[in-house]
């Protein structure tokens, strides 16, 4: 299998790490997925199922991405939302696996989140489909 390389590699974020530094605050798996573009096992993370009032912040610099309000039952066995926060996330096009795709990243560190897609719920009709392992939830008090 062809390694992927980072589209947003060149991209500076406010938000920068050395590779050891990353793998030293990050579990093996977050790693693997927020700066590594890698994809969690659908239906692993808790997150999936999870309801509660709160904000879903980013796993590796703890920015806050979406808002409880905006997270829905896809059935795709990851955590998704059809509204970020604003301001809170970057896209690039990811043309792996013999497809094209818009990757969904943390606009402060660069981390990649998940992919988005047009077949989500109103108002927007986007599902952003992100992997729960690049997600820390902060509960509302």
């Amino acid at each position: 299998m062809k390694k992927k390389t980072n589209p947003m590699a060149k991209e500076v974020f406010p938000v920068t790490k050395t590779d050891a530094e990353w793998q030293k605050i990050l579990t093996p798996e977050a790693y693997r997925v927020l700066r590594k573009h890698g994809t969690e096992r659908a239906g692993t993370s808790p997150l999936d199922k999870n309801y509660s009032k709160g904000i879903y912040r980013c796993a590796g610099c703890n920015s806050p991405l979406f808002r409880s309000e905006s997270k829905f039952n896809s059935g795709t066995g990851w955590p998704s939302f059809f509204e970020p926060i604003e301001g809170a996330i970057a896209t690039s096009i990811d043309r792996s696996f013999f497809m094209t795709r818009v990757e969904v990243h943390c606009a402060t560190c660069g981390g990649h989140l998940g992919h988005v897609f047009d077949d989500g719920p109103k108002p927007t009709g986007k599902r952003y489909c992100i992997n729960g392992v690049a997600l820390v939830f902060e509960p509302s008090a």
